[in-house]
């Protein structure tokens, strides 16, 4: 009986295969760290792997206000800190919300979706309300943010 070849083992991403990735699928940014990609001479990072074995938790760094491509928390994770509105198209992020991080020391984030003539407002993150989970039922809604300082 003839063996046949097995084929070798796919070799795991490693963190710069998916930075790389990344990158090709949302072009503008400029790698500034092992797992970051920053756009708009860092005005938006993207981390898009989470590096350190700590569980999917809240992460977000001082001074910024972050939301997670995923539930509880998990990455890609995007971060802004400017005071007003943003289009989170502008970063290719629209509809990409599952959880959020204020880590802001004033004022509040409200995610909105444009829904054509008017826009609505779905949810908000402030110094009161810091971590949402889950925005359920607004997952995956958010078009814009509007930060009031």
């Amino acid at each position: 009986m003839a063996l046949g070849a097995t084929a070798a083992p796919a070799r795991a991403a490693t963190v710069q295969d998916r930075v790389d990735a990344y990158m090709k699928a949302h072009p503008g940014g400029t790698q500034t760290g092992p797992a970051d990609v920053s756009y708009s001479g860092g005005r938006f990072v993207v981390t898009v792997v989470r590096t350190d074995l700590a569980a999917a938790s809240p992460d977000c760094p001082a001074n910024w206000f972050c939301f997670y491509d995923g539930t509880n928390y998990t990455y890609p994770r995007g971060k802004l800190s400017d005071c007003g509105a943003q289009d989170l198209g502008t970063w290719g992020w629209r509809n990409r919300t599952a959880s959020v991080h204020y880590r802001m020391s004033t004022g509040s984030v409200t995610f909105i979706n444009e829904t054509g003539a008017t826009d609505t407002a779905l949810f908000t993150a402030s110094t009161s309300r810091r971590t949402i989970p889950d925005v359920a039922p607004y997952r995956d809604m958010a078009d814009y943010v509007y930060r009031s300082c």
